[in-house]
């Protein structure tokens, strides 16, 4: 089971980028997903996560309003669409399913069992 994050690169602030994370060699859609990142030096933070048909999303404080989740089962990928990119958002973007939670959310990092690799991500002038 492999999940390949894409869509990274290096963005003004203010600028747009979208997210791409497809599942390949399982099928996940009872389980949350959940995008993560992790700057230089900091802790891995949660972003979004959705649950398992999309009808439930959470996002954290510093992206509320900016960034929007949303899975697409049919073709085993997950997106998110990030808006008024900052600074602060420069980090290493990953995504991540809970195996373990069917139907439900999941808001920790350490209940995610299936990671991708990351997508580098740079805002910057």
């Amino acid at each position: 089971v492999r999940l390949v994050e894409s869509g990274g690169g290096l963005v003004r602030p203010g600028g747009s980028l979208r997210l791409s994370c497809k599942v390949s060699g399982g099928f996940f859609n009872i389980n949350p997903m959940g995008w993560f990142r992790q700057a230089p030096g900091k802790e891995r933070q949660l972003v979004a996560t959705i649950n398992y048909n999309g009808g439930s999303t959470y996002y954290s404080d510093s992206v509320k309003g900016r960034f929007t989740i949303s899975r697409d089962n049919a073709k085993n990928t997950a997106t998110l669409q990030m808006n008024s990119l900052k600074p602060d958002g420069t980090a290493v973007y990953c995504c991540a399913v809970d195996t373990r939670t069917e139907y439900g959310m999941a808001y920790y990092a350490p209940g995610y069992d299936v990671w991708g690799q990351g997508t580098q991500v740079t805002v910057s002038s």
